[in-house]
């Protein structure tokens, strides 16, 4: 077994943090208080081969493994965490797009992989979030068209999004009544509302509201009922994703606590120097460590077209409630300061917690991780 990056992925998880640090750090707490971010922030990210990794070369996409895309996302979180998302939307689109006619592809993956656009996931309705396959949104055939009628919420980049893959029932109940468009959000009959979040502010969480919105038949992604089916698929590699940036947010607060602990004297003392602090250190260190192995293992087994769905769910389960704790640690450790906006651990915090929710509450990664170990009929 493997359990180190090669000098290729080493070289590039050292671009990526220089990069974080150096370009995203400064800027972190600007999003968080309202200033929008500039698209040339997200050009910037194209040009980097951050939003074209599942892209195909034809396409201009880097076409890259998954294990490099979870790289960039556990580097770009030391630097801002909601950058990581660019990462998860566009990686998602793009695999999903593989699916598209060759006109939806060469009309959006081209701009997708330059980071000229933005393509949100339209799945999470208002009375259905985990419950993916009972959602109410509707699709109509009409002719060379379908028309789509519903509301989707919770929706990243709800604010940002130049079109968005929504997930419509065009059969019967169930998943495999649904079907996945891709729908332009400057479409007649579209209308947004952005949330006010206690984090992640730079991904514009919220509502599109689609009111009799015409698109052409060719927009349908894949065939009739197979829109769930797409969607699923994603969702395994992509919690890897969320784990690795909830991590690296968390790491480099904790690299941020142990300078400060050195520095900090008590009683004439470092205070480093007390087991109350380093022993701290030392666990949360440890439980990122592992949720970190997970993660890997986890995208190393998909790029090899192994089944992942468990390794998914235990880094997402893992992941993000090791890194809140983390967190939350070090906004105690740095004692009033912590607490301040001075300070990025809230900020980060704040942020993280959201994705605790995101693609999947911790309640169902365990039922998908003990439905695997004991057996649907058990669980």
């Amino acid at each position: 077994m493997e359990f180190g990056f090669n000098d290729q992925e080493r070289q590039f998880a050292d671009s990526m943090r220089r990069y974080a640090i150096d370009r995203l750090l400064p800027d972190f707490p600007r999003w968080d208080r309202g200033e929008q971010f500039p698209r040339d922030r997200i050009r910037e990210l194209g040009a980097l081969g951050v939003t074209g990794f599942a892209v195909p070369a034809e396409f201009g996409g880097s076409e890259t493994s998954l294990v490099m895309a979870g790289i960039a996302s556990e580097e770009l979180g030391r630097g801002d965490f909601t950058a990581t998302m660019f990462i998860q939307l566009a990686t998602i689109a793009a695999k999903i797009c593989r699916h598209a006619t060759d006109r939806i592809r060469r009309q959006w993956l081209p701009r997708l992989a330059a980071g000229d656009c933005i393509i949100s996931l339209g799945l999470t309705e208002p009375g259905v979030g985990s419950d993916a396959a009972a959602l109410s949104t509707r699709a109509r055939r009409e002719g060379d068209s379908y028309v789509i009628n519903g509301e989707k919420a919770s929706i990243t980049f709800t604010g940002l999004a130049d079109a968005s893959i929504v997930f419509a029932r065009t059969g019967a109940e169930g998943a495999r009544g649904i079907s996945a468009f891709m729908v332009p959000l400057d479409a007649p009959g579209v209308t947004r509302r952005v949330y006010k979040s206690a984090g992640e502010r730079l991904s514009q969480r919220g509502s599109l509201i689609f009111e009799d919105v015409r698109i052409d038949a060719d927009h349908l992604l894949g065939s009739e009922g197979q829109g769930f089916r797409l969607v699923m698929g994603a969702f395994d590699f992509n919690r890897a994703f969320i784990a690795l940036g909830c991590i690296g947010a968390a790491s480099q607060s904790l690299d941020e606590t142990i300078e400060y602990a050195r520095r900090r004297h008590t009683f004439g003392r470092p205070l480093a120097n007390y087991q109350g602090v380093s022993f701290q250190i030392a666990e949360h260190l440890t439980a990122l460590s592992a949720a970190r192995l997970l993660s890997y293992d986890c995208l190393a087994k998909a790029d090899r077209g192994e089944t992942h769905t468990r390794e998914a769910a235990m880094a997402k389960l893992m992941g993000p409630r090791a890194s809140a704790d983390a967190l939350h640690a070090c906004i105690i450790l740095n004692g009033w300061m912590g607490y301040d906006q001075e300070l990025p651990h809230e900020q980060r915090l704040r942020d993280v917690i959201g994705l605790e929710i995101g693609d999947g509450t911790p309640e169902i990664m365990k039922l998908i991780i003990a439905r695997s170990a004991i057996g649907r009929e058990f669980v």
